[in-house]
């Protein structure tokens, strides 16, 4: 089941309901932020849904680990953006995104088709509340993934300040089929026995077909984990995915005694999401 291996706050970005869980980060599109035309790099398909791609890095680009960051091709000499959470660490010097392919979607259904030496437009601005400076230190760390949601997370297991903040990091993603498990053999192979890594799948055969929050909720995960059950005096929770699996876990963190990060301050969990839903 498993391997063991400064505050800003997020816009409302409106987006179809398709391409709702192409996003974890949200920020609302304005014609007046500045973007660059960076270089698409790499391309490297996952699924028939998922793709993940490498740009060019701007130059001044300057973000934290696990925050998000608009991204927009130019159809008609216009420009289609939308929020895509950043793989990649800040000493990379390219930048890495995680992608789901929605065919109706006014942007991934051209995304899909990038290919190296293509241009995307990306903003100056990253902001977002899945970074470190989001949530308290502490004990355990769960980092609760779904689809594309992994995005900000793979940015943060990558990141050595991560482990020195928590004894153990749970990074649970749960995907439908097997291929939708990006980064699989990366996790995997991380040598970090801080890290237990918890892949579920819930439509094709697979040691662990549960839905990552319900084992959290359940108390199953910590338990098969070996590790003490989740409590809010000493554990910390981050959330990123599918917008009813967000507002399960957050009603069921605050109806039991967690605090969620928010303008009043840093609590013991935090999420990314403030999704609008407008029907193209």
């Amino acid at each position: 089941m498993e391997t063991r291996g400064r505050a800003r706050w997020n816009w409302v970005l409106f987006v179809s309901s398709n391409e709702l869980s192409a996003l974890c980060g949200t920020w609302k599109h304005r014609e007046n932020m500045p973007y660059s035309e960076q270089t698409v790099q790499s391309v490297r398909p996952w699924s028939d849904k998922t793709f993940s791609f490498t740009l060019s890095r701007p130059q001044d680009f300057a973000f934290e680990n696990g925050e998000f960051v608009t991204l927009g091709l130019k159809r008609e000499g216009k420009l289609v953006a939308r929020a895509y959470s950043i793989v990649s660490t800040a000493d990379h010097d390219h930048l890495e995104f995680l992608s789901i392919h929605v065919p109706d979607g006014p942007l991934t259904s051209q995304l899909a088709h990038i290919r190296p030496g293509d241009s995307v437009w990306v903003n100056s601005k990253a902001t977002g509340t899945l970074t470190l400076n989001h949530v308290q230190p502490g004990r355990t760390l769960y980092m609760l993934a779904t689809g594309t949601g992994l995005a900000p997370f793979m940015s943060l297991i990558r990141d050595p300040e991560l482990y020195a903040r928590y004894e153990s990091v749970v990074l649970v993603h749960s995907v439908r089929t097997v291929a939708e498990l990006a980064y699989r053999d990366e996790i995997e192979a991380l040598d970090n026995a801080q890290l237990y890594y918890v892949p579920t799948v819930t439509r094709e055969p697979f040691p662990t077909p549960e839905r990552g929050g319900d084992l959290f909720l359940s108390g199953v995960l910590s338990q098969r984990l070996g590790l003490p059950a989740p409590d809010p005096e000493e554990d910390r929770v981050m959330i990123c995915g599918n917008p009813a699996m967000t507002r399960e876990l957050t009603r069921h963190l605050k109806n039991s005694g967690w605090t969620l990060t928010n303008h009043r301050g840093i609590g013991n969990f935090t999420t990314e999401v403030a999704f609008v839903v407008h029907h193209e």
